[in-house]
């Protein structure tokens, strides 16, 4: 076979080649840019919330919003822990009424719920409850 006969022919289709690999590695390139992007953007918001939750935390506030959890139920019905940041409480014997006003109060308060067990017994309610702060 004669290649000079096909030289022209052939430098075409290299050049072809060429092109489709140079357009595949730059849309590779620019779809990898815009995922990084995101990532980082999404990175930057996460820590823009943890900071945010850091200086709620650190409120004074905080605290006593979680003291009003104590106030909300008789003194009868409540086992009460609470060590520096930490609280542990337990409600015995609470109703529906009692147990949707502590739910309400403690999801409007910015701590960090690590247990929260609610047990029906009947028509009442048993709440075991771990935060911090």
């Amino acid at each position: 076979m004669n290649w000079k006969q096909y030289q022209n022919e052939l430098i075409v289709l290299i050049t072809f080649l060429l092109l489709i690999i140079a357009l595949t590695y730059k849309n590779v390139k620019v779809s990898w840019a815009i995922e990084n992007s995101h990532t980082i953007t999404s990175s930057l918001n996460e820590l823009k919330e943890i900071i945010e939750l850091k200086k709620r935390w650190a409120d004074k506030a905080t605290t006593k919003r979680v003291d009003k959890l104590q106030n909300i139920v008789s003194s009868s019905k409540l086992k009460w822990n609470k060590k520096s940041k930490k609280l542990t409480a337990t409600y015995i014997d609470i109703n529906s009424r009692e147990l949707n006003k502590v739910v309400t109060t403690l999801l409007n308060i910015a701590v960090q719920i690590e247990k929260l067990e609610i047990k029906q017994t009947g028509i009442t309610y048993r709440v075991d409850l771990k935060c911090k702060w």
